[in-house]
């Protein structure tokens, strides 16, 4: 009975001693993960993992090298190793104390892609002691990631595209002046001057008003006379007044002629010091700074008349060369260039739209809401306007919108050639190269978007794509769209989110599953649920995703949410 009692004590020190002298399985309790779950951050998974060896773990000859695996259906991803040595070890690894053990951090990175939505975090040992291979078993110590910044890549699919407008007016508003020069103190208007070229332009705008008073109508005439500002008040005041009278005179005769009817408004100015000091400063005379000094000083006219009559040989300059230029009156025809109304456009582009403007074609496409008629309203202004890129570029985001991508690109291109600098072709271009995953490109078409109303919204959607959440939140603005909600979202502004999705104009799948993501971030399930629901009847394959989501962990036993989801 002894022999028997000692060969068990001595096989079971045997045992101990084995185990002692090999590095055997780590618990899961020796690592923490930050964050747990591991989150998706632009196209990344990062990960902070802080791990300890236990006491007597680490032999003293041993080299661990520790690498986190991320596992999913089809595949795994391995992120950045790290390597340990114990005591003895001649190396530059992190070393681990064999008697009281070890704490470290490790930080690694993931490539992100969809299958990780549903992964496990493994930490795998390569380990040696000595020349000896030890085998040390795979620790899980996280599961799953949340991956709702990748959907970006959805809500881009109906993100705002920028738009060319036209420029097309029904009333543009046009003006035509006329100057009539006046000798020294007199009123009378001289031949020479009626026969003038902006007099006599005067005279055949009202003509051409008159023959075609469908297209211009006269708003009205204001007539502004002036008299210089050398002598004195009174007689300056009555000079400018009967310039007016003569003026005026005129142009009622002219508008008896061409048969015209309009208000002629009127006004004098009895010495025109405003006049005389924007021509002082444009002028080259020798003492033109001096004059202005003087206009600067004194602001009553006689003592500025007296201080420049002072300036002698300056005086003489001016009464060569401004002061004639202030003896005048100005005419001034008001009128509107009326385009064609809207019925008037239809009814032309179905006869001959050749005959149309390219902005009233691109006018046109306003006045219909059926796609397929824009559609060939700007293939015809392409055809008819090559030169002109909106057309090219608004074909663009009709493609956009339809998830033709490479028709898209193709018309960009074309809109490119008819102008380089275009911003609407370049930032739709960026919204292409972002649903391509192609940052570096969709960087440098943004960069040439200035001027676009939609670049805020485009390059949100490119700092969303980044991981820049902050700053994604600040370029959307206050724009009202999934990617804006999205990016509040992550910002866990959950009350601005929710109110963005509610006033998206064109509501889709994925503003209700956004929906549903604020609702369960927020502890609401039977709203988080029922615009699942919503979601799903508008895009089925939510449903799988949804059902990986772990947005919705706290669902995952709820019936309706089983039922939605088929699990």
């Amino acid at each position: 009975m002894q022999s028997k009692l000692y060969l068990s004590l001595t096989i079971l020190a045997a045992a101990t001693l084995t185990s002692c002298s090999k590095m055997g399985a780590l618990s899961s309790d020796n690592f923490s993960v930050n964050p747990s779950p591991l989150e998706s951050v632009g196209g990344q998974v990062p990960a902070t993992i802080n791990g300890r060896f236990p006491e007597k773990y680490m032999k003293k000859k041993a080299v661990v090298t520790v690498t986190p695996v991320l596992r999913y259906a089809g595949g795994e991803t391995a992120g950045d190793a790290a390597t340990f040595q114990g005591e003895k070890v001649e190396a530059n690894n992190q070393t681990i104390s064999y008697r009281v053990g070890g704490n470290y951090t490790m930080k690694t990175n993931f490539k992100y892609v969809p299958e990780m939505l549903k992964s496990d975090l493994y930490l795998t040992f390569n380990a040696k002691k000595g020349k000896k291979t030890v085998k040390i078993p795979d620790v899980k110590i996280g599961e799953g990631v949340i991956s709702t910044s990748e959907l970006v890549n959805r809500t881009l699919k109906n993100a705002s595209t920028a738009f060319a407008p036209d420029a097309y007016q029904h009333i543009i508003k046009q003006k035509q002046e006329a100057n009539i020069q006046f000798l020294i103190q007199q009123a009378k208007i001289r031949t020479s001057e009626l026969n003038g070229v902006s007099v006599q332009q005067f005279v055949k705008t009202l003509q051409e008003i008159q023959a075609d008073e469908q297209r211009k109508a006269l708003e009205n005439i204001e007539v502004s006379a002036y008299a210089s500002p050398d002598g004195g008040m009174s007689l300056n005041t009555k000079v400018a007044q009967d310039r007016e009278k003569s003026t005026q005179k005129y142009v009622k005769s002219q508008l008896k002629k061409t048969g015209l009817e309009a208000e002629v408004d009127t006004k004098y100015t009895a010495e025109d010091w405003e006049g005389f000091k924007e021509l002082v400063s444009q002028s080259n005379m020798q003492d033109k700074e001096v004059i202005l000094r003087v206009l600067s000083m004194y602001q009553d006219p006689e003592e500025r008349e007296h201080q420049i009559r002072n300036l002698s040989a300056a005086f003489t300059d001016l009464t060569q060369e401004i002061l004639p230029q202030l003896r005048r009156a100005r005419m001034t025809i008001n009128y509107n260039l009326i385009g064609r109304s809207d019925d008037e456009i239809q009814a032309q582009y179905k006869s001959d739209a050749s005959q149309l403007s390219v902005e009233e074609l691109l006018y046109s496409t306003t006045l219909t809401e059926n796609v397929a008629e824009q559609e060939g309203i700007f293939k015809k202004t392409a055809q008819l306007y090559p030169n002109d890129y909106r057309a090219y570029n608004n074909l663009a985001t009709i493609a956009y919108a339809n998830g033709k991508y490479n028709d898209a690109k193709n018309y960009l291109q074309q809109a490119l050639k008819a102008n380089s600098n275009a911003a609407e072709p370049n930032v739709n271009l960026g919204l292409i190269s972002l649903i391509n995953n192609d940052l570096t490109s969709a960087q440098k078409y943004l960069a040439k978007g200035a001027g676009s109303q939609a670049l805020g919204e485009a390059l949100g959607n490119m700092y969303l794509k980044q991981g820049n959440y902050a700053q994604a939140v600040k370029s959307f603005g206050n724009a009202k769209s999934n990617s804006a909600a999205l990016a509040q979202i992550l910002t866990k502004d959950y009350m601005k989110a929710a109110e963005t999705l509610a006033a998206v104009q064109k509501k889709d799948a994925m503003t209700s599953y956004l929906k549903a993501i604020v609702a369960a971030r927020t502890n609401n399930n039977n709203i988080a649920v029922d615009n699942l629901r919503d979601a799903i009847a508008k895009d089925a394959s939510l449903a799988a995703y949804a059902a990986k989501d772990l947005e919705f962990l706290k669902l995952q036993n709820d019936a309706t949410f089983k039922v939605l989801t088929n699990k």
